[in-house]
């Protein structure tokens, strides 16, 4: 059965803070589980600013292994030992090598941090490309796009509250976004620049000539640059800002 989806972006910006814009973190609560879409380094401050408990996060779903979608999990795992003082699960899940760069991550940042005993259960998982993955009120099929980061880089197609949500992540255009967005009742979608293509990422004028193959219930456009930051109040579209919160 279907049930309402409440949908909070946290942060929208690029990996710049164009237009002042936190990185990419995007919430979703069903019912008492709440999942993020990737988790930038600005990530716990975005928590902090809108009032999110750190602690009611259940599941991290990770697009790809840049810092703006991944560099706030150290952040989000060392509030969660030493300042919030979890008990409760936490579920990172991302693509192969989420692991091994998380704990590089950590050492870089914090060293030691990756080896401390927890106080809290933290289970990192790494999705296979369309092979669907369950987790607790949630499930996640990843599928590969084109966005090099030393690592697989996925869109995801989430399940949630009987509800599709479908997210682009950071790619240039492939056919692989038709699967993970056809028919999705939210696609949140990468339009990093409106009208000149960059290598790696898609530009709005693109996307809009593949809607037809997506045919999503809604969509928005989330992860601008400066460019496109510029017109997309001109366009038409529905955009993703800091704070702004829909219903699913």
């Amino acid at each position: 059965m279907a049930v309402s989806v409440q949908v909070v972006f946290l942060g929208t910006g690029d990996a710049f803070g164009s237009g002042g814009r936190l990185q990419t973190c995007v919430l979703l609560r069903a019912e008492d589980r709440n999942a993020l879409i990737d988790c930038g380094a600005t990530g716990l401050i975005a928590m902090r600013r809108r009032g999110v408990d750190p602690n009611t996060i259940d599941l991290v779903l990770v697009s790809h292994l840049h810092g703006d979608h991944m560099a706030g999990l150290p952040f989000l795992i060392l509030d969660a030992q030493l300042i919030s003082r979890r008990t409760t699960p936490l579920t990172i899940a991302g693509p192969a090598g989420t692991q091994s760069r998380l704990a590089h991550m950590m050492e870089v940042m914090f060293p030691g941090s990756s080896t401390v005993e927890r106080r809290f259960p933290l289970d990192v998982v790494e999705m296979e490309p369309g092979r669907r993955q369950p987790f607790e009120g949630f499930a996640a099929t990843p599928y590969l796009v084109n966005h090099p980061s030393g690592a697989p880089a996925h869109a995801l197609r989430i399940e949630v509250g009987g509800k599709i949500i479908a997210y682009s992540g950071d790619t240039d255009w492939t056919d692989t976004l038709i699967v993970a967005a056809r028919d999705a009742d939210l696609f949140i979608v990468e339009a990093y620049t409106c009208d000149k293509p960059v290598k790696y990422h898609l530009d709005y004028r693109t996307l809009l000539t593949h809607l037809h193959e997506l045919r999503p219930k809604r969509w928005i456009v989330t992860h601008m640059g400066v460019e496109m930051l510029g017109k997309v109040a001109a366009l038409g579209c529905e955009y993703a800002e800091d704070g702004k919160r829909i219903d699913v």
